[in-house]
């Protein structure tokens, strides 16, 4: 029995020896048939006789520390999202499988492979940039359509290579972390964080972005063009949503994950400066803002700052939503009170917030005063990827916590 239980104990050890260390490229061909490959890199780790993987999107590092084997099969589930790979490894140098998306019911599949030891992550000869791309440049996305939009793209080069570091900033968030290259003169930039799957292509002639695509998971398309703009600002994210009559209350009531009903009303936030966070544990720009808003309650909550969020899942499954809930607590270490509404959906969230014009972006950010009177209201989440953006907004939002605390 001894002998039988220490082998069943090495079993892991023994599978994960099949896979090989190091770093690794990913490729989700998100059209085979047109040849639309999505490359990025991941690192693997053996911790405690267990796999992780470390996905490298410029400078962002995400731990995948959910992995499972069995026989030839290894699966890992993304954290925070919904969404999992499922592969079969072949040696110990070649993964073949799938990227599921739980939070879609159609198109929600994706092929994958993964290559041990390319360290490129476009399979491109590297080069010395040109600089062509680099800076800021004004962008139209889908441009004399219906559903065109403005952004902002900022490129940078990592000095002494040939790597890109970009994303783009519209009035609703930001494309997080691109990371790409320049080769004879198209810009090849991407982007994989268990939610986004992006893959971005462009030319330019000098003075223009021109014959730009966007691929983003298994169906969606755009295409952007850019040029050159300095000093092109998006609109004010605080004059998007606001209060339809100024005079109006802000309230809400839903229940949190141990099924007790809160509200605005409720003790812990009379007297108190509120942030009431409108997200979804889907939404990446709202990961962003959850691992910012969890530092901002550790460092001001003692001092009068309450924090609440409203989760607007993808799923009206109780028990779904709440694990997913738990999840992206669990990651990011929030301290606050994240609510579950039972609602999907900007519609939805417009309907649940009636005092509010329209609800445009997940995440939206209301910020009361010790008299719960609507501050500000800020659309969209500008994450640490749109660097100078990020920090003005956390300076810009400290600033205004600590003039309130203090009245």
């Amino acid at each position: 029995m001894r002998l039988f239980v220490s082998v069943i104990a090495l079993l892991p050890t023994l599978l994960l020896a099949q896979m090989k260390t190091g770093m690794w490229q990913g490729v989700l061909h998100l059209n085979k048939e047109k040849g639309i490959d999505l490359p990025f890199n991941f690192e693997v780790k053996m911790v405690n006789a267990r796999v992780q993987l470390i996905i490298h999107n410029a400078q962002e590092r995400i731990l995948v520390d959910e992995t499972f084997f069995e026989k030839e099969t290894f699966n890992f589930k993304m954290p925070v999202f919904d969404t999992e790979f499922r592969t079969k490894i072949y040696g110990d140098t070649l993964l073949k499988g799938e990227w599921i998306n739980h939070t879609k019911k159609e198109n929600n599949t994706i092929a994958f492979t993964a290559i041990h030891n390319e360290l490129k992550r476009f399979p491109f000869n590297p080069k010395k940039p040109g600089l062509i791309y680099n800076g800021k440049w004004e962008v139209d996305f889908n441009k004399n359509k219906p559903d065109t939009y403005k952004a902002i793209g900022l490129f940078t080069y990592e000095k002494g290579t040939s790597t890109i570091f970009g994303t783009f900033l519209t009035e609703t968030g930001d494309y997080r972390y691109l990371e790409g290259m320049e080769h004879e003169g198209k810009l090849y930039l991407s982007c994989f964080d268990g939610s986004h799957a992006f893959l971005f292509t462009a030319e330019n002639n000098g003075q223009s972005i021109t014959n730009g695509h966007f691929y983003s998971g298994a169906t969606g398309y755009e295409s952007w063009e850019g040029r050159r703009n300095g000093t092109f600002e998006l609109p004010n994210p605080e004059g998007l949503t606001y209060l339809k009559d100024t005079m109006s209350t802000v309230y809400f009531a839903f229940y949190n994950t141990r099924d007790s009903l809160v509200s605005l009303k409720d003790d812990k936030f009379k007297g108190k400066v509120v942030i009431i966070q409108l997200m979804g544990s889907w939404c990446p720009n709202c990961m962003d803002e959850s691992a910012y808003l969890a530092d901002l309650y550790e460092r001001y909550q003692k001092k009068g700052l309450e924090i609440v969020a409203l989760a607007y899942e993808r799923t009206q499954d109780k028990l779904k939503a709440k694990a997913n809930i738990e999840r992206l607590v669990k990651r990011f270490h929030i301290g606050y009170e994240v609510l579950l509404t039972g609602l999907t959906g900007k519609d939805k969230a417009s309907e649940s917030m009636p005092f509010l014009n329209k609800i445009m972006a997940f995440p939206t950010t209301i910020i009361l005063d010790k008299h719960h009177q609507v501050q500000t209201i800020y659309t969209g989440f500008n994450g640490p990827a749109t660097g100078k953006a990020y920090n003005m907004y956390t300076q810009k939002t400290e600033a205004l916590i600590e003039e309130l605390l203090s009245k």
